[in-house]
């Protein structure tokens, strides 16, 4: 996608995000987990963004830093109760660039995905093992890739319709790159606004190459936060990787 850049999402999404992704998920189960994982340790949320996850984790006594590339999605965590407390270092997630070790570093909600080449994405778990403690996990979640939705590796999705407002996903899929460029448009009020996504998927065996490629393995895997069973009809996978 031209013009694309690490902080292209956070700073066009910023001020909708939660409003569109606050209850999207089980959160709670998800915080649940997260806590557990972390549990006498220190935790790294890489794309921290607006602190949808990293408040509640903060809520239940978990040290926690965090790492993102985009000051609007950072400004809204620090507009928010608990937001200023959690040190936060601006960059590319991928880099890790924090002093220490961690017991958990964790990145949610597809946020793998957003470095956009094979590379960058092996060098953030080469870069996470070295912040890794030698007990600790690295929680990814992802969603599992269906190409069934693209028609001639195009996809238009409705989601969400009202009386004074619409919500449409436009999507180009590049099978040979395993990307795809969306355009979120959404209208209210005789206004619109467009939200850029650019992302390179990753089927769940290559997410366990690349792991092993950084010297972590793969110790569990879920189809959700809530500890359920990975299946071939899972949609999403939490997938926690540590040192051999």
């Amino acid at each position: 996608m031209d013009g694309w850049g690490i902080s292209t999402y956070g700073d066009s999404i910023a001020d909708v995000y939660d409003q569109l992704y606050e209850n999207l998920f089980d959160k709670e189960a998800q915080v649940e987990m997260l806590a557990e994982l972390a549990r006498g340790g220190r935790a790294l949320e890489l794309a921290i963004g607006t602190g949808r996850v990293a408040i509640p984790l903060k809520e239940k006594g978990v040290e926690l830093h965090g790492i993102d590339a985009s000051a609007e999605m950072v400004e809204r965590l620090r507009a928010k109760p608990g937001g200023k407390d959690i040190p936060v270092t601006y960059g590319d997630f991928a880099e890790v660039e924090v002093d220490g070790e961690f017991k958990l570093i964790f990145l949610v909600f597809n946020t793998l995905f957003a470095l956009t080449t094979q590379e960058d994405q092996i060098r953030c778990f080469r870069n996470v093992r070295e912040h890794l403690t030698d007990d600790g996990t690295f929680a990814v979640s992802c969603f599992v890739p269906d190409l069934t939705r693209y028609n001639r590796d195009q996809n238009t999705y409705v989601t969400d319709v009202g009386i004074d407002n619409f919500h449409v996903d436009f999507s180009r899929h590049d099978p040979v790159n395993q990307t795809v460029s969306v355009a979120h448009l959404m209208v209210r009020d005789e206004k619109f606004k467009i939200f850029p996504v650019f992302l390179r998927y990753a089927w769940p065996a290559e997410i366990d190459l690349m792991a092993r490629l950084a010297g972590l393995e793969l110790k569990a895997r879920y189809g959700d936060w809530d500890g359920s069973a990975f299946t071939s009809k899972s949609e999403q996978h939490v997938s926690l990787y540590g040192k051999p």
